[in-house]
């Protein structure tokens, strides 16, 4: 019994923080396949991981923290690849057909670094820097400097 509730835990959990997975791993997608594969790949590792975790912190910051670091792993272990994501990925669900200007910064996101994709994505989604930082291990000073450097990049990249 005690299995069936910790299952019916585990998925409604992702139901609630499924678009969480779906704009991390889509930051680290470069197509559609890659995109479900990730996603795959972050559900098996937040289910492997499930029963331990200790809610030392909000459920959905524990979710940020595993999708972040299985998409990075993905990414170290795959032959380098251009750093761009196609338009052809089917993501309704978090940009709207219609709405250019944000096609056009998920573009420009796609073009940072991994942790630079992170932290903004991060930010974009409201994070305080207290979270961002149980997510990233990094200082909310750092993570303060790096978001400022970041905006100032993606503003530099989208006046070119």
């Amino acid at each position: 019994m005690a299995n069936i509730e910790l299952e019916k835990e585990f998925v409604d959990a992702l139901q609630l923080n499924k678009r969480i997975i779906y704009k991390v791993c889509y930051m680290y997608a470069s197509n559609n396949d890659d995109l479900n594969d990730l996603y795959q790949e972050v559900v098996i590792n937040l289910w492997k991981a499930y029963p331990a975790f200790k809610q030392e912190c909000k459920l959905s910051t524990w979710i940020y923290r595993v999708a972040l670091n299985t998409c990075i792993s993905d990414f170290r272990k795959k032959v380098k690849r251009p750093d761009t994501i196609p338009l052809n990925l089917d993501m309704d669900f978090l940009v709207a057909e219609s709405d250019t200007n944000i096609r056009e910064m998920y573009l420009l996101i796609s073009r940072l670094g991994k942790l630079e994709r992170a932290l903004i994505l991060l930010w974009i989604d409201e994070r305080p820097y207290d979270e961002i930082s149980k997510i990233t291990g990094l200082s909310k000073n750092n993570i303060a400097v790096k978001l400022n450097r970041i905006r100032e990049k993606l503003r530099k990249m989208s006046n070119n």
